[in-house]
């Protein structure tokens, strides 16, 4: 038959490779429709939806907006911004001369504020991370009395909004003296009750009670058999978390607003809020251009984190979604 195969000409093959592909697009087409019928589908051959594809089309367009408005106004300079239409660029393509003025203006006030968003962010978020894995870990893999009554509490702070607890927040922290500090922030930012609560899910369904008593019957003790078999099996709800809880940290903007008065213990948000409210305060001029500019250097670093961490953001979410 190999020699058959080697003996047809070039048009011969290429009939016999076009009705192989009929033939396969056929039955793709029939196992759809039996799917269809059955009620389920087939992730390895999915049914094309012109509706859903342009559902699709319309939501990546309105994510994408904003981020393309910013990019596009903060080529422009300040007389630019003003006169010119918002979705196209201006008269001069001015990114980089925006980019050095951002973290040169003020004497450089921008960077402090960089720096300080840094800082709450390692801190605080890096210290909610761990104490939402501890703490989940022990929740899911330990039995003590009291547990259930623990969950009913963790239950009860994801619902409560973290603005109805900012003002209480305040009282305490000025009663201690911590107001117009950086515990302002980091304090608070160190409790993360979803987070606490995603750990807790994820270990009770990625880590296998058998295993942790195959370790403990070796010898192993608790500390080691968290850190050489719990942590890797733990690390993408661990990415999860701490990606929440670096949004979150990140993006504060309420909790500053209250906690702090003074600019040079600012984060981003703060800091660049100040900057758009300067031109209605007396002798001040309008800085739109470095505010759009400052926003697209804010919002770089969480896009770097995120596609950097996606495979284990994405696995994360979807962990415990299917029960065995």
């Amino acid at each position: 038959m190999t020699a058959d195969i080697m003996d047809e000409s070039p048009s011969a093959i290429r009939a016999r490779e076009r009705q192989r592909a009929k033939r396969i697009a056929r039955d793709e087409r029939a196992e759809r429709k039996r799917a269809a019928e059955a009620g389920f589908s087939n992730p390895s051959n999915p049914r094309r939806s012109l509706p859903l594809t342009l559902a699709t089309g319309v939501f990546a367009v309105y994510c994408l907006f904003p981020f393309a408005y910013l990019i596009i106004n903060a080529t422009k300079t300040q007389p630019d911004f003003t006169s010119t239409f918002g979705l196209w660029f201006g008269h001069t393509f001015a990114l980089w001369d925006n980019v050095v003025t951002v973290f040169t203006y003020e004497d450089g006030i921008f960077g402090r504020w960089l720096l300080n968003t840094l800082l709450y962010v390692v801190v605080g978020a890096g210290g909610a991370t761990i104490l939402a894995i501890m703490g989940g870990y022990a929740l899911a893999k330990f039995v003590f009395p009291g547990r259930k009554a623990v969950f009913a509490v963790v239950l009860g702070s994801i619902s409560v909004p973290g603005i109805a607890l900012a003002v209480p927040q305040f009282l305490l922290f000025a009663k201690m003296g911590l107001t117009n500090t950086p515990w302002a922030m980091i304090l608070p930012s160190l409790i993360s009750p979803f987070g606490l609560y995603l750990m807790w899910i994820f270990s009770e369904q990625a880590v296998p009670t058998e295993l942790l008593e195959s370790a403990r019957v070796d010898g192993a003790g608790e500390f080691r058999t968290f850190l050489t078999i719990s942590l890797p099996l733990l690390a993408p709800g661990i990415v999860t978390t701490a990606l929440f809880a670096i949004v979150a940290t990140w993006n504060n903007y309420f909790l500053p607003l209250i906690m702090l008065k003074d600019s040079e213990w600012y984060p981003l948000t703060i800091g660049l809020n100040q900057w758009k409210n300067q031109a209605n305060t007396a002798g001040g001029h309008a800085i739109q251009n470095l505010v759009i500019t400052g926003s697209l250097v804010t919002v770089i670093p969480l896009m770097i984190a995120f596609l950097i961490l996606q495979r284990y953001w994405q696995s994360g979410l979807a962990a415990g979604a299917v029960k065995e």
